[in-house]
């Protein structure tokens, strides 16, 4: 049954956005959910890079999108995090264009190193959708006008934990999907993009975890993977229907990775499996490397390579297709962000807020520059046009060409 209680629409018929501005970097970890971006050329010497910084007004380690123009960020502020900010700035002077702000509706305590701002919003170029660890989620057109909101926690009280919940949506087809998973009323459910209405909902392991969905091929059909403790579940994105299941375990804090119909899991270290065929059976095993094990941040896939970052921060660069190792680099960590690329280049910022850009197109991976932020950055960049956004607790920075 569609759940309609704390459901607020603002028109019954559909309102969209007339803007044709192309949305380049549209959720956690860009277009295809790896942290991979082709055609852009952020800057590879980081020094002296900074072209605009603004402050926030509280906590947040939801990454910055780019849709269009903007620059959207989410934070929350206040003794208690109870204060919801959703921001967009202007992608080049960093002026606001709109703020808006809400109280949260639900529950707001987290684990001491995360907050209420952890997952990332995602947009499908027309809208922009917010969900916050308090279960309150938002839907804004681009200048920021509300079209829907909606508080799961009223809709589904025991549907959150005392560490907090981080989890980002994705929009696959025509569904926002959401994965809200804790140790009591664990669930994942595709909302109608227009309405915000439940099209489908599905039960979930009833355990803490932070991973993310991942939209990937399956034959000629986009699958959705859920990941959790148990494995990961491939699902129709239009019913929630399952088409396979790995079931073989896989973290609960990196998500894993797709490229094509391959999906790369952090089980076991790190698990390659092809996801072909639309059986029901499980999906086939393509490799398993148990020394590739990924720390916190989520991998990374570009062409034919997959990179790995430890919990001890030494980036890994294996064949994708093998599994094969084929060079090493420390890093200088610890990592709570996820890497990203251009293809040519990647970039990383630890916890204390140093980026470091290493040029990974040779046979060995090397640190090429630097820049020091000095403030606590715990979630991952990312690049649209000649530029990198990163934010931290305090500030949004865009980091180009000096």
């Amino acid at each position: 049954m569609k759940t309609l209680f704390s459901l607020i629409t603002l028109s019954a018929v559909a309102l969209f956005c007339t803007s044709t501005a192309h949305a380049d970097w549209l959720q956690f970890r860009g277009p295809n959910g790896n942290g991979y971006i082709e055609g852009v050329q952020p800057p590879t010497q980081l020094k002296n890079s900074i072209a605009w910084s603004v402050e926030l007004p509280g906590r947040g380690l939801a990454s910055p999108i780019i849709v269009g123009d903007n620059v959207i960020v989410t934070c929350a502020s206040g003794p208690k995090q109870k204060q919801l900010h959703i921001y967009s700035f202007d992608q080049q002077s960093g002026e606001i264009r709109w703020h808006r702000q809400f109280s949260a509706t639900g529950r707001t305590m987290t684990q001491s190193k995360t907050c209420v701002a952890a997952p990332s919003p995602a947009s499908d170029g027309k809208h922009i959708y917010a969900l916050f660890s308090s279960n309150d989620l938002y839907c804004f057109n681009l200048d920021g006008d509300l079209i829907w909101m909606r508080s799961l926690t009223l809709d589904y009280p025991n549907a959150s934990n005392s560490l907090g919940l981080a989890s980002s949506p994705i929009i696959a087809g025509d569904r926002l999907i959401v994965q809200i998973e804790n140790d009591s009323d664990s669930f994942a459910a595709g909302l109608n993009l227009v309405t915000g209405i439940n099209e489908w909902k599905i039960s979930r392991p009833k355990a803490a975890n932070w991973t993310s969905p991942v939209a990937l091929k399956s034959g000629d059909q986009i699958v959705v993977a859920l990941q959790s403790s148990k494995g990961v579940l491939g699902v129709l994105p239009s019913t929630g229907s399952e088409v396979w299941n790995f079931a073989k375990g896989a973290s609960t804090i990196p998500s894993s990775a797709a490229a094509g119909d391959q999906l790369y899991i952090p089980s076991n270290g790190l698990t390659a499996i092809q996801t072909a065929k639309l059986t029901g059976e499980a999906p086939k095993k393509l490799w398993n490397e148990g020394q590739q094990r990924p720390g916190t941040a989520s991998p990374l896939i570009v062409a034919d390579k997959i990179f790995v970052i430890n919990g001890a921060g030494v980036l890994t660069c294996a064949n994708r297709h093998t599994g094969k190792r084929l060079w090493r680099l420390r890093l200088k960590g610890p990592f709570s962000g996820s890497p990203v690329s251009n293809g040519t280049h990647l970039f990383i910022f630890n916890e204390q807020g140093l980026g470091q850009c290493v040029e990974i197109g040779a046979k060995e991976g090397k640190i090429i520059s630097e820049i020091d932020l000095k403030e606590t950055i715990l979630g991952t960049a990312a690049l649209s046009g000649k530029a990198i956004y990163v934010r931290s607790d305090g500030h949004l920075w865009k980091l180009a060409q000096p």
